[in-house]
């Protein structure tokens, strides 16, 4: 009887961790969720890239669970470069596209990349973070 008793408790403190951290994972996944519908409504400024100083600027952002590092080089006022040092990303497709409508069109608005949406606005928000810095 008492083992049984015994087996009962362990049964019921098994389940009680399974819906804790079910209940865990589900808190987590909306946070994650509202981080990334707060990233569509987020501002991305438009630098006048004239206004840079020459050289090459690190820039990084982070907006769980996507993240971009990048080096952003600018020689004569114009955005000549910039390298994918990093980026974290979940499914979906690659936004490394973006880097190069930026250096095309030498500004930061540009087309989203299709199917990596979320991906191409933290490396957007990552290359504003470096010219930011950059600005005369």
């Amino acid at each position: 009887m008492a083992k049984k008793k015994g087996l009962i408790n362990t049964v019921v403190i098994i389940a009680i961790v399974i819906v804790a951290i079910g209940l865990i994972g589900v808190v987590g996944f909306r946070q994650i969720e509202k981080g990334m519908s707060d990233l569509l409504e987020m501002p991305i400024m438009d630098i006048d890239f004239s206004s840079v100083w020459d050289g090459s600027y690190p820039g990084e952002f982070n907006r769980f669970p996507v993240s971009a590092e990048v080096e952003v080089t600018v020689q004569g006022e114009r955005v000549t470069g910039i390298e994918l040092l990093s980026h974290r990303h979940g499914p979906g497709y690659s936004a490394g596209e973006i880097l190069d409508r930026v250096i095309e069109h030498q500004s930061l608005n540009v087309d989203v990349i299709s199917g990596a949406t979320y991906s191409s606005i933290v490396i957007l928000k990552a290359i504003e973070d470096a010219l930011m810095e950059a600005r005369q």
